[in-house]
């Protein structure tokens, strides 16, 4: 599959989650806080916490943990919480 996180080009696998892919690339974080810029990524898992933000395909505040990878997916890492434009 080809997916994209912030334009580099990252493996995936048919039925992967978008945090599974990014930890396998070796990401830990991937989206910081807007107050402090402290570092989130992975925490729950479930999709309780929000900590694990992304923008999947210009739409902002995925949960990473929730949403099955698609081929052609474009991942960009966000700042705090975004609203849909």
């Amino acid at each position: 599959m080809k997916v994209t996180v912030d334009g580099t080009a990252v493996p995936a696998r048919p039925g992967q989650t978008v945090a599974a892919a990014l930890l396998a690339a070796g990401r830990p974080t991937w989206r910081d806080t807007r107050g402090g810029g402290r570092p989130r990524g992975l925490f729950c898992g479930i999709g309780v916490c929000f900590d694990c933000l992304v923008v999947v395909n210009g739409v902002p505040d995925v949960r990473a943990c929730q949403r099955v990878l698609a081929d052609g997916d474009d991942i960009r890492t966000q700042r705090g919480a975004e609203l849909p434009r």
